[in-house]
């Protein structure tokens, strides 16, 4: 599937340039606005992971392994990281980083200014950003949120203003199965871009947005600009709304989904929706990524989504951002998603009984 995605952010990207380029003055000036930290460093990127797991972890251990000044927010693992370093398995070389290499940080409290924070937190975790993100931005950087779903860069936002925030969406298959101990399996691509209003035209590749992915790269990760963070987030939801929904309501892995042709149709159907959706919301996507996604589910790994991870350890799933926002996007450009809205309701029930039972 990820080898469909990355030509289709490609388009994206050309589709992106070539509207905001032919709209006289649609395109948001962020020369004055970007983060000031960002803005006016010369030296290398400092940078702050919040949610040092299975994604923040591996990319945050990427980083400071390519010599970057990364802060680490830890709250369980901080004692044994301490003590034992970062260990990452991953396909595209294994590492470890001691203790001594690391900044670590048990509080947000000592946290430093940093030039890029970046949020790798579940969403259902984002109450919390008040009161974490306040210092490592607190010199004018820029918030970088790699998260879930749609509208999820919305509680960054609230913390630091509209300006100062990018968005990313990861193509990735990473687990954390231990304290301090990443396994990264395959993929590791990033696509991120400037987070506006839905309303705005696509703003283009930004010149902060082009410096982070270089700095990125430089680190051996796989990162990538678009100029419509809006439509790149709808494309993900085009496989994240039905694999990880179906996988927890029918208990099955994405093999078993799409080797069964009901499931494979209900599949279909499904991601038809979400591209109809997001076309009433002004991103169309191009005519044939529904088959394309299909196609290249065909021919992963067979796996557990994210969302049937968190169920099956007994942890709050990601709906709002991944189900509640894009089915009230849907209902406010003036269409429905009958089917993901059924999906949603079935995903509600199980999540409040596991979270009864574990309470």
């Amino acid at each position: 599937m990820w080898n469909y995605l990355s030509r289709l952010d490609d388009q994206l990207l050309r589709q992106s340039n070539s509207f905001s380029n032919s709209q006289n003055g649609s395109k948001r000036d962020f020369t004055e606005n970007e983060g000031e930290r960002l803005d006016n460093s010369t030296g290398t990127i400092r940078y702050c992971i919040i949610g040092a797991g299975a994604l923040g972890g591996l990319y945050g251990g990427m980083l400071a392994r390519a010599g970057r000044e990364v802060h680490f927010l830890l709250h369980h693992d901080f004692h044994y990281i301490r003590q034992h370093g970062l260990k990452v398995e991953s396909v595209r070389g294994d590492f470890h980083l001691s203790a001594e290499s690391l900044h670590l940080h048990q509080s947000a409290a000592t946290l430093p200014p940093c030039d890029v924070t970046i949020v790798a937190l579940k969403t259902t975790g984002n109450s919390e950003l008040r009161d974490l993100l306040p210092n490592p931005t607190s010199e004018g950087g820029v918030v970088l949120c790699l998260q879930n779903g749609l509208h999820s860069e919305s509680d960054s936002v609230a913390v630091v203003g509209p300006d100062r925030v990018l968005g990313g969406c990861c193509f990735l298959c990473s687990n954390k199965v231990g304290p301090g101990h990443i396994r990264h399996i395959d993929y590791g691509k990033i696509v991120m871009g400037e987070f506006t209003s839905a309303s705005q035209p696509p703003v283009g590749v930004t010149d902060r947005v082009s410096r982070i992915v270089n700095d990125l790269r430089e680190s051996n990760i796989d990162a990538n600009a678009t100029g419509d963070l809006w439509a790149a987030r709808w494309r993900k939801l085009m496989w994240n709304i039905p694999f990880n929904g179906l996988s927890v309501v029918l208990n099955t892995s994405t093999r078993e989904l799409i080797d069964t042709p009901a499931t494979e149709e209900l599949a279909s159907e499904i991601m038809r929706e979400v591209y109809e959706a997001a076309s009433a919301c002004g991103r169309t996507l191009p005519v044939d990524s529904i088959e394309a996604t299909l196609d290249h589910t065909r021919q992963m790994v067979p796996y557990d989504s994210s969302m049937r991870l968190d169920y099956l350890a007994g942890r709050p799933m990601e709906l709002n951002a991944i189900f509640a926002a894009p089915i009230t996007a849907a209902r406010n450009a003036g269409t429905r998603m009958p089917r993901v809205e059924t999906v949603h309701q079935q995903l509600q029930f199980l999540d409040r009984r596991a979270m009864s039972q574990s309470s």
